[in-house]
């Protein structure tokens, strides 16, 4: 039996030079006339490990390594491939001693990528893939279906937790001989990656999900509205769907069942506000991306007035495994209330960066420090961002909140759909809050006044006070404005649009009031309020600094101290980045 090696070709893979290992693979492999079975997956999460390769011994053992390279291929090759000795130094895991970060999850949605060939139908059904749709079609009826996923308590993954199965009923009761399945794949918030490594690494458990779900409600017919900014998901989908025709899973007649259903790919144009589903129907039928008053509802009038049912990407890929185990066996991990696992795409000054799937009610602490390994350098844990940028930043004394549905909500934050971007101690919350509230106020459709206008009137709050202009009332200011957006507005965008600026003022108000009052950034991040100096005591005059400053406002003789002309220095933070460690003269007040 020969050797099998895959290597991790994600978008995350790729751009870490996931092609040059492929490429080096196949070079050693020939070089030494030895037989290799090659496989390409998807993202496994380890994003901060990759490139990522494994090799599966005869025994089925997996070994994993981390940041590979083409030298460190043929070491592999040497020692390990025609030696028989695993390569220590390289490892980061295996399948019998997987590592912390794996070994802290339980994967369902995430239960093929990293696995399998996501191009490759074979694989996929070598998993159990098509068994469920088979079993659905042929041995059960719509209203069985319903009622796993309902046994089940799958919530919606796209960000409000709505019962998946309240959707299908609904859809499946309403009057109309056709009826429509969505899958939104709009994923838009900064961050966040859950939605395009599923559809990369494991396309055919979304369209199965979408397939059982066609059989549920009685529709024939799909489309998956995704954002053509994920060209390598765009294509893999392709593929996919291609390859489920030809294998008579998706079109006429599935299993001889009677059943036909069949799905099409819509290309997003980007607009994050076509995240809100009567915004992406919208889309989707040509029109501008704007939401509509409900109800009526999607799953009684939606695409074409017709009965829609409409999940995101996530909640999809959960449904094959729910029939195929059962809705108990889902309703047996996580919380009361919020049943299963969530994905998070952990992201920030994190020591362990990726995707992680963890059980319902697991502690936003064991999430950042025991599965993400802690913060960067070992700096102090500040904040975490949840729900993306319509989210809210959970202070420390919230590390112990379980991620559940409610308990999120009750810090103030979402759960979203599932961004989660850590932040230590240099990081600035009140320029964070306009980071956020710039993005929303960008993407508003502007249908809605106080969304569109109080955004903007926000925004400029916090320019202010960031540019060191606050004013005493402006925090008052910002929650009147905020609250004022929340209930003034149509849809999740404009709701949740205030939520970083309350949360950042409910848990780190003295920041803004020492913004505002002392005209002094306590994270040293915002330039209008910061100066930098050289210490004469530290300085050495090795002109790093000079030479490389770009309005050159640095100057002093060689081998002697220096001095920064503060009516010239634009602040960029390039002379604290030249200082030599050996020195560290460079003072950020």
């Amino acid at each position: 039996m020969p050797v099998k090696i895959r290597v991790g070709l994600g978008s995350c893979g790729i751009a870490a030079g996931g092609m040059k290992v492929w490429e080096a693979v196949k070079a050693e492999a020939e070089r030494r006339s030895l037989e290799i079975e090659m496989q390409q997956t998807g993202c496994v999460g380890m994003c901060h490990h990759e490139p990522l390769l494994d090799l599966i011994d005869d025994g089925g053992e997996v070994y994993t390594y981390g940041h590979v390279t083409p030298g460190r291929v043929k070491r592999i090759f040497d020692d390990h491939v025609t030696g028989g000795q695993p390569v220590a130094e390289y490892l980061v895991g295996t399948s019998s001693q997987p590592n912390d970060f794996l070994s802290g999850q339980v994967r369902i949605a995430l239960r093929n990528c990293g696995v399998i060939d996501p191009e490759e139908i074979r694989d996929y059904c070598a998993r159990g893939g098509y068994a469920a749709l088979r079993q659905a079609v042929t041995a059960m009826r719509p209203e069985e279906v319903i009622s796993e996923v309902k046994a089940s308590g799958l919530r919606g993954r796209g960000g409000a937790g709505f019962p998946s199965w309240v959707k299908w009923q609904a859809a499946r009761q309403a009057e109309g001989d056709v009826k429509y399945i969505i899958c939104n794949a709009d994923e838009g918030d900064p961050g966040a990656f859950m939605d395009r490594s599923i559809l990369e690494g494991d396309p055919h458990s979304v369209l199965e999900g979408m397939a059982l779900a066609g059989y549920a409600v009685g529709a024939g017919e799909g489309v998956i509205y995704v954002r053509a900014e994920y060209p390598l998901a765009v294509r893999r989908l392709e593929v996919a769907i291609k390859q489920a025709r030809k294998e008579g899973v998706l079109g006429q007649n599935i299993f001889g069942s009677g059943f036909s259903f069949d799905i099409r790919i819509k290309h997003g144009a980007g607009a994050f506000v076509c995240g809100e589903e009567t915004a992406l129907i919208a889309s989707l039928e040509g029109e501008r991306g704007m939401p509509r008053l409900k109800p009526p509802y999607p799953a009684e009038q939606g695409y074409w007035g017709k009965p829609t049912v409409i999940n995101n990407v996530e909640t999809y890929a959960n449904v094959p495994w729910i029939i195929s185990q059962g809705g108990k066996a889902f309703a047996a991990v996580g919380t009361d209330k919020s049943k299963g696992t969530k994905v998070f795409a952990l992201a920030g000054k994190v020591k362990r960066g990726g995707l992680v799937e963890i059980p319902m009610g697991v502690s936003l602490r064991k999430v950042i420090f025991e599965i993400g390994g802690g913060i960067k350098s070992d700096r102090k844990f500040k904040a975490v961002q949840l729900g993306g940028p319509s989210g809210g930043c959970i202070s420390e004394q919230l590390l112990d909140t379980p991620v559940d549905y409610e308990s999120i909500v009750a810090t103030g934050a979402i759960m979203g759909s599932g961004g989660m971007v850590v932040m230590d101690d240099t990081t600035c919350m009140v320029d964070i809050a306009r980071f956020f509230l710039d993005f929303t106020r960008k993407e508003s459709c502007g249908k809605c006044v106080q969304c569109r206008i109080g955004t903007k009137r926000m925004l400029e709050i916090l320019e202010r006070i960031v540019n060191g202009e606050g004013r005493e009332g402006d925090i008052e200011l910002l929650e009147e404005i905020a609250n004022q957006v929340k209930q003034g507005s149509l849809c999740g965008l404009g709701q949740s649009a205030p939520n970083p600026v309350l949360t950042t003022i409910r848990y780190f108000r003295e920041e803004y009031e020492v913004h505002i009052r002392d005209h002094r950034c306590p994270a040293r991040q915002c330039r209008a309020l910061i100066s930098y100096r050289i210490d004469p005591e530290r300085c050495g005059g090795c002109g790093s600094c000079a030479s490389k400053c770009p309005v050159g406002c640095i100057s002093g003789k060689k081998k002697e101290p220096h001095v920064i002309d503060q009516s010239q220095c634009i602040k960029c933070g390039t002379c604290l980045e030249t200082c030599p460690s050996r020195y560290k003269a460079i003072i950020v007040e």
